[in-house]
This record gives C-alpha cells, sequence and structure tokens, in this order.
C-alpha cells in the first residue's frame, strides 16, 4: 500500500528544506530574479543538505539508496522556496542520479565521487530542444558511431549551468538503431559551442544556455552504461516526477500566500477570504496542489517498487502542469493590482509557473 506518512528520516528532512526554503531562499528570491544570479552562499547550503549524496553507493562513499519519493519531498519543499535555486540546487542530480543507475562500473568510479563534495559538482545534463515540436521520445540530436568513437550534431535547449559545468550528459538518438542514450562530454570537446545565456520568461535566476553539437566526437566508452546503455524510459520517468513536485511546491507557494493575503486584506470591514468569490478560488487552489501531490507521490511510489511508472508519472506531469499554472494565476487574481507588482512574488511564481509545459529534463529525481 501507499503511505501517506513519511519516515523519520523523511520528515527530518523535509524539515530542514523547509527552514532552508523560507529562511534562506524566500530572502533572496526576489532580488536573484531581478539580477538573473543566485547567491553562492545559497546554492552551497542547499548542496550541503546532502540530497544527491544519497543516491551514491556506499562504497563510493555516499549512502547507498536513491528514493524518489524522499526526492519528490525535497523537490516539493525546494520550489515552495523558490523553482530556480530548486533547480540549481539539483542540477548536479541531472548527470549523478542517471550515473548511479546505470553508469559502467569505472564510469562510477570516475564521477560519483566529485558529488561527496562539499561544493556543488560542476555536472549537468542536456535534453530539452528548440521547437514547438519537441519531443523526448524523438530526439533530432543524433549520435552516429565511428570506430571508437561517436559523433555528436544536434542543437540542446535550457542547459542548465552549461557554462560551468566540466561534465555534461547529453541524450541524443542513434543514428543507425534509433535508440536514445546518453553520452559524457567534457568541458573543451571540439565541436561543442555553448552559446550566451538564454532570456526566459521564469526560471530568470537559474542560468540556461543552448548548446550545439557540431561533429563532436567523443570516445565510445563515453556512452552511459557502455554497451549495454542505460534505461531511457526510467530516466524521462524520474525527471516528469520530479518536474511534478516542483510544480506542486510553487503551486503550493503560491495558494498559502493567497489565503494568507485573503485573511488579512479587508474591504468593507471584513477580509476578502470570507467573500464567496474568493472562499472558492482558495478552496480550488488547495484542492489542485493536493489532488498533484497525491498523483506524484504514486508515480514515485512505483519507482521505488522497481514497476513501470510510465503512466503514471506522465499522468502526474499533465496534471501538475495544469495545477501550477492554475493555482498561481489565481493567487495573482486574489492580490488584484497588487498581484501585477514585481515586489509580490505571486507574479514570479506565475511566470515560473507557465513554464512547467516545457521544462522536460531540468529535474531528475
Amino acid at each position: 500500500m501507499v503511505s501517506f506518512t513519511p519516515t523519520d528520516e523523511q520528515q527530518q528532512l523535509v524539515d530542514i528544506i523547509r527552514r532552508y526554503a523560507v529562511n534562506d531562499v524566500r530572502a533572496v528570491a526576489h532580488e536573484a530574479d531581478e539580477t538573473g544570479k543566485i547567491p553562492e552562499g545559497v546554492v552551497e547550503t542547499g548542496w550541503q543538505i546532502g540530497l544527491v549524496p544519497t543516491a551514491i553507493p556506499e562504497e563510493l562513499g555516499g549512502f547507498g539508496e536513491m528514493s524518489a519519493i524522499t526526492g519528490v519531498l525535497a523537490a516539493e519543499e525546494l520550489a515552495y522556496g523558490d523553482l530556480s535555486v530548486a533547480m540549481a540546487v539539483m542540477a548536479p542530480a541531472l548527470f549523478a542520479y542517471p550515473m548511479a543507475l546505470y553508469g559502467t562500473a569505472e564510469q562510477r568510479e570516475n564521477w560519483l565521487p566529485m558529488f561527496l563534495e562539499e561544493s556543488p559538482a560542476p555536472a549537468t545534463a542536456a535534453l530539452l530542444e528548440p521547437g514547438v515540436f519537441f519531443d523526448p521520445n524523438d530526439l533530432q540530436t543524433t549520435a552516429t558511431a565511428e570506430g571508437d568513437k561517436a559523433r555528436l550534431n544536434g542543437v540542446k535547449a535550457c542547459v542548465p549551468l552549461a557554462l560551468d559545468a566540466s561534465v555534461m550528459l547529453v541524450y541524443a538518438k542513434d543514428s543507425e538503431t534509433g535508440s536514445t542514450d546518453a553520452y559524457l562530454v567534457q568541458r573543451g570537446t571540439d565541436g561543442v559551442i555553448i552559446e550566451a545565456p538564454e532570456q526566459l520568461m521564469g526560471l530568470r535566476a537559474l542560468p540556461t544556455y543552448r548548446v550545439k553539437f557540431n561533429d563532436a566526437r567523443v570516445d565510445a566508452p563515453c556512452k552511459l552504461g557502455g554497451a549495454v546503455g542505460s534505461n531511457y524510459e526510467t530516466i524521462l520517468n524520474r525527471s516528469r516526477v520530479a518536474l511534478a513536485a516542483l510544480a506542486v511546491g510553487v503551486a503550493r507557494g503560491a495558494a498559502e500566500y493567497a489565503r494568507d493575503y485573503a485573511k488579512e486584506r479587508q474591504t468593507f470591514g471584513a477580509p476578502i477570504a470570507t467573500r464567496q468569490a474568493i472562499a472558492f478560488m482558495l478552496a480550488e487552489m488547495a484542492i489542485e496542489v493536493d489532488a498533484a501531490r497525491l498523483m506524484t507521490w504514486e508515480a514515485a511510489w512505483k519507482l521505488d517498487k522497481g514497476e513501470d511508472a510510465t503512466k503514471e508519472a506522465y499522468l502526474a506531469k499533465q496534471y501538475a502542469d495544469k495545477a501550477v499554472l492554475f493555482a498561481t494565476d489565481s493567487a495573482v487574481q486574489v492580490l488584484g493590482g497588487y498581484g501585477f507588482i514585481r515586489e509580490f512574488p505571486v507574479e514570479r511564481w506565475l511566470r515560473n509557473g507557465r513554464g512547467f509545459t516545457a521544462f522536460d529534463g531540468l529535474a531528475i529525481v
């Protein structure tokens, strides 16, 4: 059965991240969004909570247990603070988690120790591609085998922290078999071009980049999992569940802020929360947040059981995409004219919430 009660360890982690999100993240979120830069100390503090090391095998110094349920609990709390900071803290996991799941013994030994350091590991992943017809199951970036090397061609978009990454996982379609695999591409590889930072409507504090691959050649052993490869569908499912959890965090933040504002804001001698239209809107926001959370938990639970969670992960992601947009847009409406002012966080949450439909591959649990 699905348990709705976190373990003692999970609840302790949730409490720690919640304090971090409220006390550290929210204090800098507005300025970070305005300046396009997250204070380094905030990301460092988030990294030191230790989410990623829990997925590293014990023989390499980690704790050796990857839990999707723990991951979604953490992701919701991080996004409750701010989505840009949450994705910055979680970005190294885009490389570490697939490596821990599917890397060869040599790959894991070479790359996973970097995620046990006190500072965030300079690693990321590139999945999303530009264009309205992007389909994660039909990537346009290709990998062509050439002897003991693979040649990568294509364009990736919204690659978080790409400029500072020493290595990234690049997802590409095999030009011969049509299968999708991930390739380790190190900084300085010929044919890899990192363009200027993207200017997005949301996630303005998270540096994302468009990365081009023009006949970029990597050694054949750089294929994740070696000759066996990796389970791309499972990686996609874990990404969908992570994004659903982040959406729940943003939606919950907006719903709670609007609720508290409505209780305090008075018109004609009574709080606006007592007005039927506002009360109904707040109730619908709470319903959407809880529904999206439960669907996310179910998908994460199936992932932890090792079952096929494709259906549950997809539905959770689709529902959460709509729930976060409804909750953040409703929060702007509850605040009225104040909701359109940048000093109030609801307009930032709305901009961030609107992007979830296009965030494929930007998080993983």
